[in-house]
């Protein structure tokens, strides 16, 4: 009798699962997620199964990916935690039980049993003193850290070395094409949010590394102005120019990550001028955001592509969002042109900077460590560990260090130093996009992502926000990127860009959503085949 009874028990749970509509882990949102887990329909536990599962079969199976560095030992007991907090007390916030996957340049306390290496093997075991300040953040509010993505060595400033390779990772490569560039520095990120190997994932980026990396894998990413999102915590390249943001795959779900991260950060002084409150950016969502708003086309250097080095068909692409973006009663005023362009194609100021700031803040955070089981405290002693460990770390074809070599033979902040800041934030803010803003009475500038598009606002501090444009047609000419990978290549997307001046993000959000909505571009194709993953939550939800 008992057995027949649990037996129908079994049938009517069965039965309950095949109704609820699970939302595809392939595309889902935030607030989807958000869904399901209110109404019970899975929980967080559910949801960290479910990815761990995904992250499974394609990063070093299949078509092995390489986005995805280490998982959370600890993610599922976080995850139940929260599951019984949102039965007993409710959910803290719309971030409450979901996943998110860290840059392995974001720091996390070691105790929680992930390593912080910046896909350095120099980090490996390294003990940090303390959460990053975004994480901080994302715990408030209820987030649960998956783990953390691979990502180019050092934020790419290792050297003369292809997008999304580490010395831990290895080769990084795009889910739209077999051995895709997925471009960086934060690809492992790219890459993982693109096909769903979790919820929403975090970049970082000094120039490019969030722009390009959401271009290249069809996604969102938010460039925010530096000092919004703290770096407190985050191996540095330079204080003038590094920043935090959200790479997702719509912009609400953007605006939801960074209204939990942005904020002052009493352990980042540049995050202590940005004006106050935090906006909630999700307030920003509205699709008509873009009618009688005037949209600058800074065309002079970045739409040239013999400077920018861009396939012909990106600026065909953009042409068409022009279009586009006129239908949603915009004004598109065309050339409005940088005055300080042609200067920023050929300026090396930012080189000077990023050089000097480097050796001075990796030289910091190495000291600041609690342990390093590597012996490495400074610059100088990564270059010899590197040259002392070629099997880890100067694999053949993988060699290259020579950012470390020039940062390292810098002298600190002397005269060339303090010129070079000024000059670039004359070049990139000045007489750069507040020059261009200003004459022709802009709300913001457009642009395609690749390129030159994110040095303006890189030597500036300013934010990007950028949306899937377009992807590459299949008869394109497919080209090496590096040793292993390739680009242009059929289907691979690529991404438009809106910029704006300081603190802008709230304009810019309505903008790029108002953009999505009608374009609703990031459906129109998926990754190849073997890339997606096949879990889903009715995989895993009663089993």
């Amino acid at each position: 009798m008992l057995l027949s009874r649990v037996a129908a028990l079994l049938l009517t749970c069965s039965a309950a699962v095949a109704k609820v509509s699970f939302p595809d882990l392939y595309e889902a949102s935030v607030l989807e997620l958000q869904a399901g887990l209110d109404a019970g329909h899975f929980t967080s536990v559910d949801l960290v199964k479910a990815y761990f599962a995904r992250i499974e079969e394609v990063n070093l199976k299949g078509p092995e990916l390489r986005a995805v560095l280490e998982l959370n030992p600890s993610a599922l007991s976080q995850a139940s935690a929260l599951d019984n907090e949102r039965k007993k007390s409710g959910k803290r916030g719309a971030m409450h039980g979901i996943p998110i996957l860290l840059k392995d340049n974001i720091a996390t306390v070691a105790s929680e049993g992930m390593n912080t290496t910046a896909g350095s093997f120099s980090l490996l075991g390294s003990v940090v003193p303390d959460d990053a300040g975004v994480v901080k953040r994302l715990r408030k509010a209820g987030a649960i850290i998956l783990g953390k993505a691979n990502l180019s060595e050092f934020a790419h400033f290792r050297g003369n070395l292809p997008s999304g390779w580490s010395g831990r990772g290895g080769q990084c490569t795009n889910a739209y094409f077999p051995h895709a560039d997925p471009c960086g520095s934060s690809s492992g990120s790219g890459v993982a949010a693109s096909i769903g190997l979790t919820a929403v994932t975090l970049g970082s980026e000094t120039d490019g590394s969030i722009t390009c990396p959401s271009s290249n894998n069809n996604l969102v990413g938010i460039k925010p102005t530096v000092g919004l999102t703290s770096r407190a915590g985050v191996v540095p390249i330079s204080n003038h120019q590094d920043t935090i943001g959200p790479m997702v795959r719509s912009v609400t779900d953007a605006a939801i990550v960074l209204s939990v991260i942005a904020g002052p950060d009493p352990n980042d002084n540049f995050t202590l001028a940005q004006p106050t409150p935090v906006p909630d950016f999700t307030k920003a969502l509205n699709a008509n955001a873009l009618k009688g708003k005037r949209i600058g086309v800074p065309r002079k250097v970045f739409l040239n592509d013999s400077i920018t080095g861009n396939d012909p068909f990106v600026n065909v692409e953009f042409e068409k969002a022009l279009d586009t973006i006129r239908s949603l009663g915009a004004t598109v005023v065309d050339p409005a042109d940088l005055p300080s362009a042609e200067e920023i194609a050929v300026s090396d100021n930012e080189t000077i900077v990023l050089d000097v700031d480097f050796k001075i803040q990796l030289d910091q955070y190495y000291q600041n460590l609690k342990s390093n089981p590597s012996g490495v405290r400074s610059l100088a002693d990564l270059i010899k560990f590197n040259d002392d460990h070629p099997d880890l770390e100067e694999p053949p074809r993988f060699e290259d260090q020579s950012e470390l070599i020039e940062s390292e033979a810098t002298n600190g902040m002397n005269s060339t130093y303090f010129a070079a800041l000024a000059f670039d934030k004359d070049l990139g803010a000045t007489r750069g996009i507040d020059a261009a803003l200003k004459a022709h009475n802009l709300d913001a500038l457009v642009l395609p992502a690749q390129g030159f598009t994110t040095v303006p606002a890189a030597i500036a501090g300013y934010p990007i926000i950028t949306v899937p444009l377009s992807f590459y047609p299949n008869n394109v000419t497919i080209q090496l990127a590096g040793p292993e990978t390739v680009y242009p290549a059929p289907g691979v997307p690529f991404g438009l860009s809106f910029l704006g001046t300081a603190f802008s993000e709230f304009e810019l959000v309505g903008l790029a959503f108002a953009y999505e909505q009608k374009t609703k571009t990031r459906l129109a194709r998926k990754a190849f085949e073997e890339a997606i993953p096949k879990t889903q939550l009715a995989d895993i939800v009663g089993k």
